[in-house]
């Protein structure tokens, strides 16, 4: 049977069809989706009993049924400087059908990038795998709904702020219209088949719009159907001539999308849809194409403009060589790039327009 994302309502279940594949899901009142085991495809569930259950309107950007904010717990640890970050990186091992190569070198190498070069504090980034020990780290749904209350909690002006993600995700359709292409996005936890993917306007609602003036965040996300998985209401991407220009994305409902004043932006990439799961040799060790493609751009031009970063990191991607060439003592023991996400093209979702060709680029 499909596990349901089950929101805390108690009473008796209804029956929901897979979208994709048909198979029947259980699914308990107050969930807003449902994902399949069979296939994987996640599934929106309508009727007034989810309606009846949920948390009610204010929290969420539809007015959805969002669970509150976790707080996290004495044993969850973390500084509390003026740079702040969460690295999370899921193999999703022993899931024969999906297991990934990359996600832990990704953690890895943008730590080595964030202490290194941007000067964070290494107890200021909290890191979440599958191959921690630690229950706390654990990128299970509770823990990476604490670390993100962790990394925006508190913050006030001069916070330089980052969430990766590298690892699955999910689309599922939308149900309040206010998604311009009528789908949701989500990243899969490493429990998502119990506990069901995060839904995009949780994470909005999580870490963009708590930030308040002077306060910026910077999201890096490597997962298939991760272009818009912030909410953000502009997009960047490249035209045909090479150059990046802006598009509108925000919806015609009216619903904000945007931060309580702060900046927020996503590096992300567009796909074919499609991860590349494909299991490589064990004697590789592999990275992600997004992540080695963003940490290598920073590398060679480390006082670099948005745009000129996007268009390096485009040049690097379009690489067939599938060769990492990272500095460090990290980076260089990795020597297989894996586009496990599918991703062809990078760009750059944010809060505001800017001029990506002037701004400087710093985290």
């Amino acid at each position: 049977p499909a596990m349901n994302m089950n929101y805390g309502s108690m009473g008796p279940g209804a029956m929901v069809r897979c979208r994709q594949c048909s198979s029947s899901i259980t699914a308990m009142p107050g969930a807003r989706a449902v994902q399949c085991m069979q296939c994987s495809c996640v599934t929106r569930v309508s009727g007034r009993g989810r309606q009846q259950h949920g948390y009610g309107q204010g929290y969420g950007n539809g007015g959805g049924m969002l669970m509150p904010p976790m707080r996290p717990t004495p044993a969850f640890g973390g500084g509390r400087g003026k740079k702040r970050a969460v690295l999370i990186g899921i193999k999703y091992t022993n899931r024969r059908s999906c297991e990934l190569r990359g996600p832990i070198n990704d953690v890895k190498c943008m730590r080595y990038l964030l202490t290194e070069r941007f000067g964070f504090p290494n107890d200021c980034v909290l890191i979440l795998t599958d191959e921690e020990r630690n229950p706390c780290r654990q990128p299970t749904k509770d823990n990476i709904r604490m670390a993100m209350h962790w990394l925006v909690q508190g913050c006030s002006y001069g916070d330089s702020l980052v969430f990766q993600f590298s690892g699955l995700g999910a689309q599922v359709p939308d149900d309040d219209g206010d998604e311009l292409d009528g789908m949701d996005e989500a990243l899969c936890p490493v429990d998502s088949f119990q506990q069901g993917p995060i839904l995009d306007d949780e994470i909005n609602e999580a870490i963009v719009r708590p930030l308040v003036h002077g306060v910026k965040l910077h999201a890096i996300v490597d997962a298939c159907h991760s272009a818009t998985v912030l909410d953000l209401p502009y997009q960047c991407t490249v035209s045909k001539t090479g150059r990046w220009r802006w598009r509108d994305e925000r919806p015609m409902t009216g619903a904000c999308k945007g931060t309580t004043g702060g900046q927020a932006v996503l590096i992300s990439g567009s796909s074919n849809g499609k991860s590349n799961m494909s299991v490589l040799p064990e004697p590789y060790a592999t990275i992600g194409a997004m992540t080695h493609s963003f940490i290598r751009a920073v590398e060679c031009e480390p006082r670099t403009t948005y745009g000129r970063l996007l268009t390096s990191m485009r040049a690097i991607m379009r690489d067939s060589s599938g060769n990492c060439n990272l500095q460090g003592p990290i980076g260089g023991s990795i020597r297989k790039v894996a586009n496990f996400s599918g991703v062809e093209e990078p760009q750059l979702s944010s809060a505001y327009k800017f001029d990506v060709e002037r701004e400087p680029f710093c985290m």
